[in-house]
């Protein structure tokens, strides 16, 4: 059985080790994690409310104590940590709302892991633009004045960072990382090429395992999200980056709606919302839930274990009760993917 919502409560406020001393995990077969790899990163997406709001719903704080119990090495976010995206919006109130983010996320995030990597979401910093340049200018210039102001304190290897927070790429141990600018439905020509530089150059090569980050993903999802607008205008882009430079991964959010997926021999992750608004995927009938994603790097056996939690019954989401498949409204079908991933190679140094 999951943990009752109201015990949860009570152990979050006991601190840190409350979630782990209890033994929790090891009682209930339903929520019981894999073994610790020799690396975790976990991964959040989606944590905003309603426009403007400074505040966070249940299920974010329950997600933050959970990474307590979790521990990760990184924690990933694939943007939408604020609930800007909203012309009227003054920097006053931008402010504040990063300000809720910093008191209630990441402070408390970065005191129980190693470090924390955001993508730009595009109700953080969206990259939509106009006649006259960029739709919410102030959004992302408010953005990029709390991240910078940050960037030092994050505990990340960053290799390169220009412009931070819309681009940049970090090494953590035996993984290298690459975030773009996705919170819109345009890559620019510049940010593919740029990617592609980053993931072909010496630290990338030798890492075992090369994952890109954006907000928006390359095909649809979750529903309601499936059209124009919502998805990368150019998924082929993705492909052929992901293709060339023999990376492992995309991880995604926007669409609220967990599914792990391969196509055209590359793996896509679509993360689900820690915050309001969780979809249903396509095709599915399966009622929406908030979740939590961590992947476990097991150097030795050579491959990644990915484990979903959803915040509410605090239990493991199974692969069998995803779909088979997704159909999306344009392009290929997204085929489930119940494999864990291959690390490349250990390398001779």
């Amino acid at each position: 059985m999951p943990i009752p919502r109201r015990r949860f409560l009570g152990l979050a406020g006991a601190g840190t080790a409350a979630l782990i001393a209890t033994g929790w995990w090891r009682s209930s077969a339903a929520a019981q994690l894999p073994p610790r790899g020799d690396l975790r990163l976990a991964l959040i997406s989606d944590l905003n409310a309603s426009y403007g709001s400074t505040t966070y719903i249940a299920q974010v704080h329950r997600g933050v104590e959970l990474l307590a119990a979790l521990q990760p090495d990184l924690v990933l976010c694939a943007g939408d940590m604020v609930a800007g995206q909203k012309l009227g919006l003054d920097s006053g109130q931008l402010d504040a709302m990063w300000a809720g983010f910093d008191r209630d996320v990441l402070q408390p995030v970065l005191r129980r892991s190693g470090g924390f990597a955001p993508a730009m979401g595009n109700h953080d910093a969206s990259s939509s633009r106009g006649a006259g340049g960029f739709t919410f200018a102030l959004d992302r210039e408010r953005a990029a004045r709390y991240w910078l102001a940050r960037q030092g304190s994050l505990g990340l290897d960053i290799v390169e960072a220009s412009p931070f927070p819309f681009r940049y790429s970090l090494r953590q141990g035996p993984v290298f990382v690459v975030v773009l600018d996705a919170s819109s439905a345009t890559v620019s020509a510049a940010d593919w090429a740029w990617a592609r530089a980053q993931l072909s150059a010496p630290q990338a090569r030798q890492a075992r395992f090369r994952l890109v980050m954006g907000h928006l993903p390359p095909y649809g999802v979750g529903l309601g999200r499936d059209r124009p607008g919502e998805v990368l205008n150019q998924p082929e882009q993705l492909g052929q980056l992901l293709a060339a430079t023999a990376s492992h991964l995309y991880v995604s959010g926007h669409h609220h709606a967990y599914f792990p997926s391969t196509v055209g021999g590359i793996n896509l992750l679509s993360l689900g919302a820690m915050g309001s608004g969780p979809r249903r995927r396509l095709n599915d009938s399966s009622p929406p839930e908030q979740t939590l994603t961590v992947l476990d790097l097991f150097e030795q056996r050579g491959e990644v274990v990915t484990t979903t939690l959803e915040l509410n019954g605090l239990q493991v989401v199974r692969p069998t009760s995803l779909p088979g498949t997704l159909t999306p409204s344009t392009g290929p079908q997204l085929r489930r993917r119940d494999q864990a991933l291959k690390l490349d190679p250990v390398r001779a140094l």
